[in-house]
Formats: C-alpha cells, structure tokens, sequence
C-alpha cells in the first residue's frame, strides 16, 4: 500500500498534573522535514520525537505541536529567581541604551517562559506520558496517510485504466490511418497529372510509414503503466519511482504527438498527455 503525505492527527491526554495534545500536520515534501513545537518544560523530548518520526515515516514536512495545560490546584508556584535575575539584568542592559525607558513591570517578569514554575512531582514522568501520547499520534498520523494513500491509488489506477484504453484504440485505428494517408498522396499525385516512377511513390510512401510508426511509442506506453500499477501494489516509499514514471509517459506522448500525422492520433496524444499530468499532480502527494 502507498501513503499519502498530507494528513492530520490530533490526542489527548490528561494526568494527575494537567492534560498534554499533540497536533501533527503533515504535507508533501521532496524530503522528512520535522518542525517541532515543545514547551520548555519538555524540549528533552526533541531528540526521541525526531528518531520517532524518522523510523515512522520517510517523506513529508511535519508539524508537531505539544501543548500541556497544568493542573495548579493544590500545588505550589515557585519562581525560578536564577533565571528571574538573568532576565532583569538583560532588562537592564538594553533599557541603558533608551533614552527613557519604561520601568520593569514584575508580572511581565513572571510572564517569561520559565520564570514561574508549578510544583511538579515528577518531570521524567511527565516526559515519558509525552513520550507515549506521541507515539499514539503518529499511529494516527500514518493511518490517514494510508487511507489517503489508498484513494490517491484508486485515482492513478483510474487513469491508468483510461490511458490503456487509448492506447489500445490508437493501435486499432493505425493501418487505417496509415491507409488513408497513402490514399492522400495518390489522389494528390494523381491529381497534379505527374508522371511518377511508382517505385520512388512506393519508396516515399514506405519512408512515410517509417516516420509515422508509433509502435515503438505505444509499446512503451503500455509497459510503464504495467510497471505504474507493479509499482502501487508493492507499496512502500513509492513516490520518487512513480515520479519518475510519470516523467517517462510524458515523454512517450510527447513522441506520439511529434509524430501523428492524423488528427485522430493527434487528439490521442492530447488526451494522454492530460491523463499523465493529472497522475503526476496526485504522484507529488505520494510519500
């Protein structure tokens, strides 16, 4: 099964001392870019956070965000005044270079990240509820991948489907087309009431058979979309490969409409080429 890399996932948690929610976002990205979000309390977690993501998932830019709203009742707040005076001295030093500065306001001070700080039994324990909490989330997060994941493949294989279908009506439709175009250039030739060697009006012909052959571009079609479909069943990683894929049909058709000669074959590149920009929009999604 191939996964999505745009989906969302959002848990909750409450303990003894308040409730901790984890939000993941995660969009399409050429490569696994975290951005985490942690209150200060829990910037510990940054690393185990990061080798989580990087065993569960291999693309995508994500978003994490933490956020711990304490339980205060009956506990006691405490103000860290090492860090309380680091930041008056600060204060100070750039109040020295303002003419007239404003003066201090104390509850500004005890606003500051890590000033006024709760009572907490126990950090660690703290970390590791975190810890779990995250895990459950990223268990979320990959579930809406894949089931993103799965219609983006019953999309690609719809259009596969389609794209089979007009190279199959195209090779039908070739010695037709092939024959109408001699007739042309008989009728034409017949009509300006020239003498022509018919060896050289076969020579010509068959050099025109040549150069509108599509044989070669119609074969190849049909195996990358084989290869597509190959591709969407083994699952995986998948993306860069299906890229790349997408990147080959687009050439085959581009061959095809070089070398059409009918509009018939013409408007069949068309509808191809449309057909594999519409695959390559929902292949940029797959992780």
């Amino acid at each position: 099964m191939v996964h999505s890399m745009t989906a969302f996932a959002r848990v909750e948690g409450a303990g003894a001392h308040g409730t901790l929610s984890w939000e993941l976002r995660s969009v399409n990205h050429r490569y696994l870019e975290p951005h985490l979000r942690l209150p200060e309390a829990f910037r510990d977690l940054e690393g185990a956070v990061r080798e989580a993501l990087r065993q569960g998932l291999s693309r995508g830019k994500v978003e994490c965000t933490l956020r711990f709203a304490e339980e205060n009742t009956g506990q006691r707040l405490q103000v860290d005044e090492n860090r309380a005076r680091q930041l008056v001295a600060a204060a100070e030093q750039v109040a020295a270079l303002i003419q007239q500065p404003a003066p201090l306001n104390p509850l500004e001070v005890l606003a500051w990240p890590g000033v006024l700080v709760a009572d907490v039994a126990d950090p660690q324990a703290l970390n590791a509820a975190a810890l779990q909490l995250f895990e459950q989330a990223l268990g979320e997060l990959r579930n809406g991948r894949a089931r993103e994941g799965a219609e983006l493949a019953r999309l690609l294989g719809e259009r596969l489907d389609d794209i089979t279908a007009e190279v199959a009506a195209l090779r039908g439709l070739i010695p037709e087309m092939l024959a109408n175009q001699r007739q042309k250039i008989e009728t034409r030739f017949a009509e300006m009431r020239a003498e022509v060697d018919p060896q050289r009006l076969e020579q010509e012909l068959v050099l025109l058979a040549q150069k509108s052959d599509v044989a070669e571009e119609l074969d190849r079609l049909a195996t990358h979309v084989a290869e597509v479909r190959r591709v969407l069943k083994a699952g995986g990683a998948a993306g860069r490969r299906l890229d790349f894929l997408m990147q080959e049909l687009n050439r085959e058709a581009n061959t095809l409409g070089s070398k059409a000669f009918d509009p018939r074959s013409t408007q069949a590149a068309v509808n191809l080429k449309v057909l594999i920009e519409q695959m390559r929009e929902q292949v940029q999604n797959i992780e």
